[in-house]
């Protein structure tokens, strides 16, 4: 495991910044290193108003797609909201069908089957609109490179308005409106929003036209919240903004669906992290097992005992993708050790009856055990798809752009993509991604990293300033939860491994002139003995809560600890 220190921003304005906002050096220090460096940066950072939104017409092409939906709702025309089959498609699917039609019926959602069309635009899902006399299509999440499918549309007399976030090619699909804000050409302040961000920029456009406010789409905001957190999109800027309040909607009045996953949670106020540990997997594990349109009648369905019965539905097959996630990943860690595959640079296993709603989790989990970028592939009709994952900082999408000519398909991000490819191709696509990664990947991005802010002494550790700390969420890509450096430490003689396995670490830890703290380490225990045999050491960890027979204390969530040399 790597340690590394993020540089420290300059000794000179991290103190102007913290007498202007009467803080200590530390927590000026950690603002410094988001970006904030002035006190209306820091209001706008710790206090994110729904005024911070911008102006959705900003974004190229906002105009043409809200006078071609005003028009079809005057001419009566059928609408269909089309969406991919994920956390971000589905969200923002069940966003547009349920505020469209808070004022006109005519509409009606598609979300694709992840194992007959697979990911994105589709011919079924164009025929479907021709068949019910759907003259527009607002495709979310998707659609960016969906040129042929749009053509094809146009044909049969059906409009397409995109709304996407995915990188696009030189050339645009020939819609009415293609709203993106990764488009060279659009000048829009924000490019990291999600999916349904985007389709939410559209429905304020909307509002805006209709004399409607920002204050009349905060009901909608648990959704886009949602999204956000499951697609792993920087939490900066709009984003923050949305996030924000979007978990206080999830946490006070959410919609009935959310509301029907959550009620079993034995936590009174949710986080980014459990709407990605929790909400997420949930709503996912109906379109990986069975569909996405699970995930839209959970989220558009408004009567509670209904959205009961859907959320029960949805319980069982996350608890399907639970144990598929379990086997197939045995067996690719399986495959990898027979291939002896150790030495590469990269992992890329198939099985051809591997689930393909779960290889993307799967590529995820080999990660943890072979940190280097990752494809999982299995058979999808007569052609090959994987799912990629890749490891902090290198790009697995310019990778695979460089391997384009094994590929029929691909697209995604920086850290996750998609693709199908023949399986004459699938040895010559191998052993040039192989080659691409081991030509442009740095030796130290296959050892894991951990990022530092700061080092602190545990006397820097007070209630005021774990208080300030909590006013930093909520934590995400772009704002990750704070991590600190303490050296010198010595547990006090009480540490040991705990868990059911005794693969956790329990200790409590000192330093000189200081009162000590409670510290754990998931899956550390391994580590013992550098703490336990009076040993000075180092820690790296954050800071939170332990609540024990209705007492809070402040507690280190310990990420490493090695001994001094």
């Amino acid at each position: 495991m790597r340690w590394n220190l993020k540089p420290q921003p300059n000794p000179i304005n991290v103190n102007h910044l913290a007498t202007s906002l009467g803080v200590d050096g530390a927590v000026a220090s950690l603002l410094a290193q988001r970006g904030v460096h002035t006190y209306d940066e820091a209001r706008q950072f710790f206090r994110p108003s729904l005024d911070d939104l911008h102006n959705p017409y900003l974004m190229k092409d906002m105009d043409k797609a809200v006078e071609r939906i005003e028009t079809a709702i005057e001419k009566g025309e059928n609408i269909l909201v089309f969406g991919d089959y994920d956390v971000d498609g589905t969200t923002a699917v069940s966003l547009m069908s349920s505020y469209l039609k808070s004022f006109y019926p005519n509409v009606d959602t598609y979300i694709p089957d992840r194992y007959k069309e697979g990911y994105g635009v589709s011919d079924a899902g164009i025929d479907y609109a021709d068949d019910n006399g759907c003259t527009l299509i607002i495709a979310l999440d998707c659609g960016i490179k969906s040129i042929d499918k749009v053509a094809y549309a146009n044909s049969k007399g059906i409009d397409f308005i995109i709304c996407d976030h995915h990188r696009p090619s030189d050339t645009l699909p020939a819609a009415i409106a293609v709203l993106d804000p990764k488009r060279d050409d659009c000048n829009y302040p924000y490019d990291e929003l999600c999916g349904c961000g985007v389709g939410f920029k559209l429905v304020q456009a909307l509002a805006m036209n209709r004399n409607q406010t920002i204050n009349d789409l905060i009901s909608y905001l648990d959704l886009v919240a949602t999204a956000i957190a499951a697609d792993i999109v920087p939490i900066t800027g709009e984003n923050r903004v949305l996030a924000k309040f979007g978990l206080q909607v999830i946490n006070t009045s959410p919609r009935p669906g959310i509301k029907a996953l959550i009620q079993n949670i034995k936590k009174q106020v949710l986080t980014i992290s459990d709407v990605v540990f929790v909400i997420a997997p949930r709503i996912n594990a109906a379109g990986r097992i069975k569909h996405g349109n699970y995930a839209v009648q959970l989220l558009t369905e408004f009567n509670l005992a209904e959205a009961e019965g859907f959320a029960a539905q949805i319980e069982g097959l996350n608890a399907d993708r639970k144990d598929l996630d379990k086997q197939i990943t045995a067996e690719a860690l399986l495959q990898i050790e027979r291939n002896s595959d150790h030495d590469k640079k990269t992992t890329v296993v198939f099985q051809e009856d591997w689930h393909k709603g779960v290889i993307g989790i799967v590529a995820s989990r080999l990660i943890e055990t072979y940190y280097r970028p990752t494809l999982v592939f299995t058979r999808s009709g007569d052609k090959l798809a994987a799912s990629a994952r890749s490891v902090k900082d290198f790009d697995v999408y310019n990778a695979l752009e460089a391997c384009a000519e094994h590929l029929e398909q691909f697209g995604g991000h920086m850290y996750a993509a998609g693709l199908t490819l023949k399986e004459e191709q699938y040895p010559q696509f191998r052993q040039k991604f192989e080659a691409v990664v081991a030509d442009t990947i740095h030796p130290d991005l296959l050892i894991p990293e951990i990022s530092i802010d700061a080092e602190i002494n545990l006397g820097d550790i007070t209630p005021k300033f774990f208080r300030i700390l909590k006013q930093f969420e909520p934590f995400g890509p772009g704002n990750m939860t704070p991590v600190f450096l303490t050296q010198n430490l010595i547990d006090s003689g009480f540490g040991k491994a705990i868990g059911k396995g005794e693969e956790h670490l329990k200790l409590y830890v000192k330093q000189e002139g200081t009162e000590g703290f409670g510290a754990i380490g998931f899956g550390l225990a391994a580590k013992k003995d550098l703490a336990c045999k009076g040993n000075a050491f180092d820690a790296v960890y954050s800071i939170d809560e332990n609540v024990w027979n209705g007492e809070t204390t402040l507690q280190l969530r310990l990420r490493d600890i090695r001994c001094e040399e």
